[in-house]
């Protein structure tokens, strides 16, 4: 068994943006773009797709890669993540989402080297630039602790609040203060993931429609770092055409 892999959980129905992983981006599958950049960026570790229908598995499996067929009714990712880490027996898991088309070797490296300390999850944030991103409740915020390294709280508000301001921003202020996106990429212990998965939905959890508040809400720690590389989270089919025309 491998004492690190990569899994890719992968839901064929979304809200926002119906079916999105196989929204055509140029011909391919947004999905393809994704497993495609992850045996780029990462050749040295395994990496599963962990799917929900067999639409997704033919997508994959038919690119040469590997796919774990997974319950469709799953409340979280990390739940997905829990089942198909049954079958993979991995000590750490790196979770990439499967609608970040851009994730960089840096990235993938930075989760494994945090989640080789003491945290039982680790994840990454960037740093807002637009107030308009930064009141976006589809991108969401993350407030680390002083000297960053640990998350305190998540939030799809646009947190910290600017008091004084009544909330009204603008770019320079976002710059100037430290406002965190919050990245779809993840690392667990074996461990947090099997708890994880017997653990009931969180309140602020059910509030946010955030899964990682369900960890932080059951005392676990969750260590964060910050990156500097691009990223385009395809959330809505605007995000799919963001993404387009940065292939140019």
């Amino acid at each position: 068994m491998p004492k690190i892999a990569l899994i890719v959980p992968c839901r064929l129905e979304s809200t926002r943006f119906p079916r999105k992983l196989l929204h055509p981006i140029k011909g391919k599958p947004l999905l393809l773009w994704v497993a495609e950049r992850i045996a780029r960026e990462a050749p040295e570790m395994p990496v599963y797709f962990a799917v929900d229908h067999e639409l997704l598995a033919e997508c994959v499996t038919t690119a040469g890669f590997k796919a774990i067929m997974t319950r469709s009714d799953h409340a979280s990712g990390t739940d997905r993540l829990a089942e198909a880490n049954r079958s993979i027996g991995a000590d750490y898991v790196i979770n990439v989402q499967s609608d970040e088309p851009l994730v960089s070797a840096r990235q993938i490296r930075a989760l494994a080297e945090l989640i080789s300390g003491p945290a039982d999850m680790a994840t990454l944030a960037t740093r807002f630039t637009t107030a308009a991103d930064f009141a976006n409740p589809n991108q969401v915020k993350v407030v680390l602790a002083p000297g960053g390294r640990k998350a305190l709280y998540f939030s799809r508000s646009p947190i910290p609040y600017a008091r004084d301001l009544a909330g009204k921003v603008d770019d320079a202020w976002v710059r100037a203060n430290p406002c965190f996106r919050h990245l779809g990429l993840y690392a667990y212990k074996a461990a947090l993931l099997e708890k994880f998965a017997g653990l009931p939905a969180g309140r602020l959890e059910q509030i946010e429609k955030l899964e990682q508040l369900r960890v932080l809400e059951n005392g676990f720690s969750i260590a964060c770092d910050l990156t500097e590389d691009p990223t385009i989270g395809v959330d809505t089919p605007e995000d799919g055409e963001k993404f387009e025309r940065w292939l140019g």
